[in-house]
């Protein structure tokens, strides 16, 4: 925490006169108070902060005056004490900050927005052909509509735990388990944090194994194309993982959340603009079709699928709708950015999470269904890189290009939390370390060798993971159904109850308690189904075979 302005005030008795003085004669009386030459000089040559400093504070006055009386000997008077304040020169550095004594925040409902598109609209929409081929016509698109629903539903109410006590004045949570301390405290904060932040590393691994499938798919098109569709075009996925971290290691060198804003709005565009190409193409293969693919029941037992298979991949499409949607173990860090209020920085975020959540279940409808719609029980598992679509080669690049661009970004957004926790804790457990504190001038930029050191550790880590591992679809799908019960519905609905005391036993305990265990048991269901998809793959893979 930023400590606030110091403030300097001496009281003294001076001769007084009906009149207002000269500010030579002002100053001259400041003098006799033995001040500090470098402040009398700053007060000198900063009458106007000194004016505006006592405007703004309104409690702070100065008033001096002299008087010569009689036969010209100069007589003191009693008068009203002068209080001389040296604040002035710090009066301008409240405006730059908040009621925590942060720097103020800047952020808007559309900055907000960005953030969550980025992390919603990312990868995970690529697979849900695959997962609504598995669930049919009508259980895949009312699946998506109930999980948008839950996401909108216990986003407001974690958005209501940002403060604790007042919505407007409260104290602030500046993470999802500062939130959980103030509400809960106990183990929970322990099991919060590991669920989150493995979540999070979870998700940079996948979105490695994301960015390095598109990228091998964009030498793959040309292939194609080159050669003809029979080609095999194989190519390992090691380097891109490489390439891809290469870049990461690089953008992780941004301090903080606050400042990353740009990356985020150019990281939506690029998911808007690689789904709107699936969606296209996804219509005009449709087009070719003739009329739609697939059934009111999902894929088939029989045609190379078993009863059990089709249990396991119908559970497992459940984890990676739930995937797509996910972005409550960010929440809290994205409502730190919104700027104090009014409005609540609540009742911001609210409005960020209905445009962004209906923005994103129109996509992912439109996506999701004109998938399945033009290939059916064959709907591959990554829209854009499974080779249902060949030609135009050329926008196959530009949508994979935009993926790749689009995961630059949201793994930014997802990192960001977890490089501020272990940060944050380092700086507390040696707050005098040089390591740590020293930074490192680099031209223009200033980089903590401490930041440098431990991020692109972390980064080194995650792309040598997804190397060992690189199934996207299982990813996908086994991240969603971990993380979706307990941060995206349990605590939000626990720190809810607790926050706004509802009463044990009311009719609105009852539904948060009965959307909390139901979301439970889809959660452990779809986490079997990834988890036995998972064993399958492995029985076949060696590691680093790319």
């Amino acid at each position: 925490r930023s400590p606030s302005p110091r403030f300097f005030r001496t009281r003294a008795q001076l001769t007084s006169h009906s009149s207002p003085v000269t500010t030579t004669r002002s100053f001259r009386a400041a003098k006799q108070l033995h001040l500090p030459a470098p402040v009398l000089t700053w007060l000198l040559k900063n009458p106007s902060s000194r004016n505006r400093a006592e405007r703004e504070r309104g409690s702070l006055q100065a008033r001096s005056a002299l008087m010569t009386a009689g036969n010209g000997v100069n007589k003191p008077v009693a008068a009203a004490p002068m209080e001389v304040s040296l604040e002035a020169g710090n009066a301008g550095d409240a405006e730059w900050r908040d009621d925590d004594g942060r720097p103020r925040r800047t952020g808007t409902v559309w900055t907000a927005s960005s953030h969550i598109i980025t992390a919603v609209i990312g990868s995970g929409v690529l697979s849900l052909a695959w997962a609504i081929a598995q669930l049919g016509w009508v259980a895949g698109p009312t699946a998506m509509l109930l999980f948008a629903f839950v996401t909108y539903y216990t986003a407001t109410l974690l958005a209501e735990c940002y403060r604790t006590g007042d919505p407007e004045t409260g104290k602030r949570n500046y993470t999802y388990m500062d939130a959980v301390r103030s509400n809960l405290g106990g183990a929970k904060v322990t099991f919060c944090g590991v669920i989150q932040y493995a979540n999070l590393v979870g998700i940079a691994i996948g979105y490695t194994i994301a960015s390095a499938i598109s990228m091998r798919a964009v030498r793959r098109a040309g292939c194609f194309h080159a050669e003809g569709h029979g080609v095999p075009c194989k190519s390992s996925s090691n380097p891109y993982m490489i390439l891809f971290g290469a870049v990461q290691i690089l953008f992780s060198q941004i301090p903080d959340f606050d400042q990353i804003w740009w990356l985020s709005i150019v990281a939506a565009v690029m998911s808007f603009t690689y789904s709107s190409i699936g969606l296209s193409l996804g219509i005009a293969q449709t087009v070719s079709n003739g009329g739609f693919k697939g059934s009111l029941t999902g894929i088939s037992i029989g045609s190379g699928v078993t009863s059990t298979q089709k249990i396991w991949r119908s559970l497992q499409a459940f984890g990676d709708i739930a995937f797509a949607y996910s972005f409550a173990n960010i929440l809290i860090e994205i409502q730190d950015t919104i700027k104090a209020p009014p409005p609540s920085e609540a009742k911001v975020m609210s409005k960020a999470a209905r445009l962004s959540v209906a923005t994103t279940t129109i996509f992912y409808m439109l996506c999701g269904c004109m998938g399945y719609a033009a290939f059916g029980d064959a709907a591959p598992d990554n829209l854009l890189t499974g080779f249902g679509f060949y030609e135009p080669f050329w926008l196959l690049d530009v949508a994979n290009v935009a993926i790749v661009i689009h995961l630059v970004g949201a793994y930014q957004v997802f990192c960001q939390p977890i490089f501020a926790f272990v940060e944050r804790r380092a700086n507390a457990a040696w707050p005098n370390s040089a390591f740590i504190a020293k930074e490192l001038r680099v031209g223009p930029f200033s980089l903590s060798v401490f930041r440098l050191t431990w991020r692109s550790a972390f980064v080194c880590l995650t792309t040598v993971v997804a190397m060992l591992l690189p199934f996207f679809g299982n990813v996908v799908g086994l991240l969603g159904a971990v993380s979706f019960w307990p941060l995206t519905v349990y605590f939000p609905v626990e720190m809810y109850i607790k926050q706004r005391k509802v009463p044990r036993g009311s009719t609105k305990w009852i539904c948060l308690k009965t959307l909390s265990v139901a979301c439970l048991v889809v959660s452990i269901a779809a986490a079997a189904g990834s988890i036995a998809d998972v064993i399958d793959a492995l029985k076949v893979y060696r590691p680093f075979s790319g």
